[in-house]
């Protein structure tokens, strides 16, 4: 990845309904040099998709919880796992160090909806108990970090 790529980056993530031709124009290239480009960048998993961000209170979805899983000695790690995928309200699942083995983040319409979600987590098998922290406010979200520069290039 040069720094023609990280720019082609920084400009998708800035607007991912960039076009071709526009993003040309910015680093100069022409625009099938341009998608081939994008198009290796997908295919080496650099750029794993676009999405429309929303904001979640503007569609009934206004509490956000940030929820420990803690397992059962018996559990099955990966089982656990595969099971908290099928859990819609689950937005991001990490595996994690420390006391809990998984930190999911959930949203809820209100806290009816979250205590179902965690009644959901807590009957998955080999989950002994969760660990909830309630989010009062979002401050930001979805920060997109720099990218690091490549010391060879």
């Amino acid at each position: 990845m040069d720094a023609v790529d990280r720019t082609l980056i920084e400009a998708l993530r800035a607007n991912g309904r960039a076009t071709y031709a526009e993003l040309a124009r910015l680093v100069g290239l022409s625009g099938p040099t341009v998608t081939d480009r994008i198009n290796r960048l997908e295919q080496a998993g650099v750029i794993t998709g676009y999405r429309a961000m929303i904001d979640p209170s503007a569609v009934g979805l206004g509490v956000t919880a940030l929820i420990g899983v803690l397992l059962s000695d018996a559990a099955d790690l990966d089982d656990v796992g595969r099971r908290l995928r099928d859990v819609p309200e689950i937005e991001d699942c990490w595996f994690v160090a420390g006391e809990e083995s998984y930190l999911v983040k959930v949203r809820a319409g209100d806290p009816l909806g979250l205590e179902k979600i965690i009644g959901k987590l807590n009957r998955i098998r080999g989950v002994a108990r969760t660990r909830t922290t309630v989010a009062l406010s979002t401050k930001w979200e979805g920060r997109q970090l720099p990218l690091e520069d490549d010391p060879q290039t």
